[in-house]
């Protein structure tokens, strides 16, 4: 098979992925859709090399992965893909189905740890308050 058309057949993949979601991607896509969390926009069920990620936030090269229970049968598989995106520069996040449905703030508060530098990791805030 041609490269050309590997990457039309993981196009249309994904195509068919997003309009088959799961309930947990459905509901985190519900908070990560039309830039809601600090005006970052993210994709669903994008193809990244080989692979197709859950969510994706291009500008700050953040992976979203949500893993149901089959992630723990494939976590090899996952080790692997995992390496892959870190070496094209991507931040991985996982979490676990039950953990998107029964703590989706701590699960928002941690993408946006990762989309956003802490402010007390700036060094710029200390110079700040000293030419005030």
């Amino acid at each position: 098979m041609g490269v050309k058309k590997y990457k039309e057949e993981l196009k249309n993949k994904a195509k068919r992925l997003r309009k088959k979601l799961t309930e947990t991607e459905k509901y985190l896509w519900n908070y990560l859709r039309n830039k809601q969390i600090d005006r970052f926009k993210f994709r669903r069920q994008q193809p990244i090399g080989k692979y197709i990620v859950d969510f994706i936030n291009f500008e700050k090269k953040l992976v979203i992965e949500v893993d149901g229970g089959q992630h723990s049968i494939y976590k090899k598989k996952d080790v692997i893909r995992d390496k892959y995106l870190k070496k094209e520069g991507y931040k991985v996040l996982r979490f676990w189905d039950n953990e998107v449905l029964n703590n989706i703030e701590g699960v928002l508060e941690m993408i946006i740890n990762n989309l956003s530098p802490s402010p007390k990791s700036s060094p710029l805030k200390g110079e700040d308050k000293e030419n005030s």
